[in-house]
């Protein structure tokens, strides 16, 4: 299989794109008009340099305003036609698109329009070229893929051929399922955008919002399907304008690109088992069981504080490492990990960042499997020098060089705790919690797009929409990710500013990917009461919010006055009821949650959250925040 990316897709000068597209593993790439008219480099010198970069040139991209043209206008668009013929011929590709007209004097009538591309078929074959006409999802004639196809039937020229684009059929609520019904060797070319669903202009939601499959809202693996079922067997393409990526890294978008494509041809080819979809195989989405441990970077003081709060919550220092300064702490099913070994990742980290989790174990159904899927999707490796007694556990890359471990129910994984770690007698009272609820990761705004498909194309999760959080100094966006039985939850918050919280979290923390932890428990008010006994220090609500939640909600007396004693958050859906508090930030802002759901309720106490991160600014010092 051909994997293709447009250059207008991808940020930087051509010759950045060009760098970028071919290290993401793409094995070709639409020429963008634009792009080659800014490059310095004659039309063979440019075919040399992308050829040079191991690349093909897919498609030359776009030639407008062709059809239905009367007059001397139609004699100058012949006549730019075989100019750009000419151009296409020193770049070395064979393949243009001519998209739908939207000139204010061009006519309208299918056999019109058939009759010009009939005309230039002619012309088009002298010269060993091929033209695809595709429908914008604005033409002022023909914006849909439907009247393009009837265009390029009537015309009946071997030169003249279909392209489709998944934006411009599903932005106007197209069945794809009709592509279907055409001539796979009538297609040329095929693009793929998704995009958010949002009422606008639809030039203007695509000019500046499309992104990459999986991304949005659109339909793209339906779209995708359709094509191959019709027979397609052509390079798949993507064609993304969006004002974020502009100003992003041209090997991330790039990377994310690819990426996208590779899960979404893996989707076709497992719904559509009928289809040739020719690409290696690899496995298919993990299923993730739960949070298996997470570890801290730490050291010195600030080690033994971040124990003093373990403690204070109910957890216990059952283990020892076997060679390495690491100890391991537990309640109920959560496993956490403080590493103070120097010269690893944990050391390296640790001085970067101070303390701070830099790794997360998850127990997946096949670590092996995972591990294969995140190559094939371009995920990094990540290893380093095990110490005596130490079992290797496969690993990537994560957020901000964190580290993602696998583990499963293989006998080493499975064994690892017995075997790696030495007991420590340790007793004491426990509060109630349970396991791991969910982890919120914090990124910029810019990062969060791909994250989220980073996330989604390697495991079966469920995205939930995107929303704003209000902090006194901003906006944070934020996703909440799910596995399907909400064994494991992620949410990804976006920063947009340093003043706000959790902009002001990356900034204290150079990057640490992970700002909270949220722990589960059966009985919050039982757990509050043991945390209390402990001298745990819950972060304290105003009054003002308690006796807002008495005007909008009928609680019973006696557990709101418990709320309020316990610094308690509430909220309810259609379905259940939640309940929520806060440790006090430590390390440069970070903070654990405590959280009981009850009767079904899936979300994350959302209308909470402006309250609690005024309450936590509140204790800032100044505009930082306390390390410890």
């Amino acid at each position: 299989m051909k994997t293709s990316i447009a250059t207008v897709s991808v940020p930087g000068n051509l010759r950045e794109k060009l760098e970028a597209i071919a290290a993401a593993g793409f094995s070709g790439v639409e020429i963008f008009e634009q792009d080659f008219i800014a490059d310095e480099g004659s039309p063979r010198e440019v075919g040399r340099m992308i050829r040079d970069h191991g690349l093909e040139i897919t498609l030359f991209q776009p030639f407008r305003d062709f059809e239905g043209l009367p007059g001397a206008f139609r004699a100058k668009a012949f006549d730019r036609a075989q100019r750009k013929f000419d151009l296409m011929q020193e770049l070395g590709t064979d393949l243009v698109l001519f998209c739908s007209s939207v000139h204010p004097e061009s006519l309208g009538g299918i056999d019109r329009a058939a009759a010009d591309f009939a005309e230039l078929g002619e012309i088009a074959a002298a010269r060993g070229i091929r033209v695809g006409y595709e429908a914008l999802a604005w033409g002022r004639h023909v914006n849909d893929h439907r009247d393009a196809w009837e265009v390029v039937r009537r015309a009946d020229h071997p030169n003249i051929g279909l392209i489709v684009d998944s934006f411009h059929t599903l932005a106007r609520d197209i069945d794809p399922d009709t592509i279907r019904r055409i001539p796979g060797d009538r297609i040329f070319f095929v693009q793929l955008a998704d995009a958010p669903k949002i009422e606008m202009d639809l030039l203007y939601w695509s000019r500046h919002f499309r992104n990459m499959p999986g991304e949005g809202d659109l339909d793209v693996t339906g779209f995708t399907r359709a094509v191959m079922a019709a027979g397609y067997n052509g390079p798949i393409s993507l064609e993304i304008f969006n004002d974020q990526f502009r100003g992003g890294s041209p090997k991330g978008v790039a990377r994310d690109g690819y990426r996208s494509l590779i899960s979404l041809m893996d989707d076709v080819r497992r719904a559509e088992p009928d289809c040739v979809v020719d690409m290696p195989p690899f496995p298919p989405r993990g299923d993730v069981q739960g949070v298996e441990f997470i570890e801290f970077a730490s050291r010195g003081e600030e080690a033994r504080t971040l124990e003093t709060l373990l403690q204070g919550l109910g957890f216990a220092r059952v283990g020892r490492h076997v060679s390495k300064v690491l100890t391991l702490w537990q309640q109920g099913d959560i496993r956490i990990l403080i590493n103070e070994e120097q010269g690893d990742l944990a050391a390296s980290t640790f001085a970067a960042r101070g303390t701070s989790i830099y790794d997360i174990g998850l127990s997946v159904t096949s670590a092996s499997d995972t591990t294969a899927r995140a190559k094939a999707l371009g995920g990094e490796p990540f290893s380093q020098a095990l110490s005596p007694g130490q079992i290797e556990i496969p690993a990537i890359r994560g957020l901000g060089g964190s580290v993602l471990h696998f583990l499963d129910d293989t006998q080493a994984l499975s064994e690892v705790w017995s075997a790696e770690f030495e007991p420590v007698e340790t007793s004491g009272p426990t509060t109630g919690l349970t396991r791991i609820d969910h982890i919120a990761q914090t990124m910029t705004y810019d990062e969060m797009l791909s994250w989220s498909l980073f996330y989604t194309s390697l495991f079966d999760m469920e995205k939930a929409g995107m929303f704003d959080v209000t902090d006194p100094d901003g906006l944070v966006r934020s996703q909440a990710l799910q596995a399907g039985d909400g064994a494991f939850r992620i949410t990804l918050n976006g920063a947009e500013s340093h003043r706000t919280f959790a902009g002001s979290f990356l900034a204290e923390t150079f990057g640490a990917p992970v700002q909270h932890v949220a722990f589960a428990t059966d009985d919050i008010f039982a757990t509050a009461d043991a945390l209390a006994a402990l001298g745990f220090a819950s972060l304290p609500m105003p009054a003002n919010y308690h006796a807002d939640l008495e005007s909008r909600f009928d609680l019973p007396e006696e557990q709101l006055a418990a709320m309020r004693h316990h610094n308690i958050l509430y909220d309810r859906d259609e379905n259940g009821e939640f309940f929520q508090l806060y440790s006090r930030p430590f390390a440069g802002g970070m903070f654990f949650e405590i959280l009981e759901r009850r009767d079904g309720y899936s979300g994350y106490g959302a209308p909470n959250a402006p309250f609690r991160i005024a309450a936590q600014k509140r204790l800032l010092r100044g505009k930082g925040v306390p390390r410890r």
